[in-house]
């Protein structure tokens, strides 16, 4: 959910502030055979200006989730995500054993924008859940796979979070590299199972 949710995000995010956010509503009859090959160029169009808007931030995703993390001691980010519509910013969930909280984090100066958003982890939905608490269990943290994904791709991250994706939680970066996003999907090793203590 998480990996087409950040990529619809910021695509949805740059298309809104792009057109202004003007609905037209069209006879469906009408539209069918445009439909689709407007929507792709609608959806290039996006891409292209969230690129030229993340090519002009000061601040890296990591160090954005850096930044999130040092407001609860102990936190790791469960999510992050680069938004362009208005002022560009990353909206980072972290989560430290039974909370989660979201701030919003200006990408050009670092400092905290807007208003902390708090709840347990008994107010997620079952997926997010599901995802929150693996994360708990994974010993390798959200910034280990930005890095790889960074270095993989020679790119700069502009999203990530965790994922289930056959049942396994994986780590999903989108990475802005050259003139396109790319997504590296990265499965973390799995922990090793204590066996039994025999004495």
């Amino acid at each position: 959910m998480l990996k087409q949710h950040v990529l619809a995000l910021i695509v949805w995010s740059a298309m809104l502030a792009a057109t202004g956010a003007v609905a037209d509503v069209q006879n469906p009859v009408d539209s069918a055979n445009r439909s689709a090959a407007t929507r792709g160029d609608a959806e290039d169009a996006a891409i292209r200006r969230v690129l030229t808007e993340f090519r002009t931030i000061h601040i890296p995703l990591s160090r954005a989730m850096a930044i999130a993390e040092r407001l609860h001691d102990g936190s790791k980010t469960a999510d992050i995500s680069f938004e362009s519509a208005g002022s560009p910013v990353y909206r980072v969930r972290t989560m430290r054993k039974e909370r989660v909280w979201e701030n919003t984090i200006d990408a050009n100066t670092g400092s905290v924008a807007g208003r902390e958003v708090t709840c347990s982890l008994r107010e997620l939905g079952r997926e997010e859940l599901a995802n929150m608490i693996a994360l708990k269990w994974i010993k390798q943290e959200l910034s280990d796979a930005v890095q790889v994904a960074e270095r993989a791709t020679a790119g700069n991250a502009l999203a990530g979070g965790l994922v289930r994706q056959d049942g396994k939680p994986t780590f999903v970066v989108v990475v802005a590299a050259g003139d396109d996003l790319k997504e590296v999907m990265l499965e973390p090793p799995k922990v090793a199972k204590q066996g039994p203590i025999h004495r």
